[in-house]
């Protein structure tokens, strides 16, 4: 997921979590990131469904929209599986014995 791929979004959504809820201007005292970044980055966690805001007086609070972390936290340990099997399989192709004939491709 593309929305996780920045670290500044990822310190944003951690922030949120441990609030519980937070406004674009909380966050920016808590980031070394201008406010108006923050929104920014707040618009594509809202688009990738990562988090929802709801309008309080003159600002938005947001929330942590945990299901959807569920499904992107899968997709990483079914992607990280992937990549242990194919690593594995060349520590053994490198640790093989050299005088053994290998299959050909």
């Amino acid at each position: 997921m593309s929305a996780l791929a920045d670290p500044t979004r990822r310190r944003i959504l951690d922030a949120i979590a441990a609030h519980g809820e937070a406004t674009a201007t909380v966050l920016a005292t808590e980031l070394p990131v201008s406010r108006q970044a923050i929104v920014k980055h707040l618009a594509i966690l809202t688009r990738a469904g990562l988090v929802a805001g709801h309008r309080e007086g003159r600002e938005a609070r947001y929330t942590v929209l945990p299901a959807r972390l569920g499904v992107t936290a899968r997709w990483m340990d079914r992607v990280a599986s992937e990549w242990d099997n194919r690593l594995s399989a060349i520590k053994r192709l490198a640790e093989a014995d050299p005088a053994r004939p290998r299959p050909s491709a």
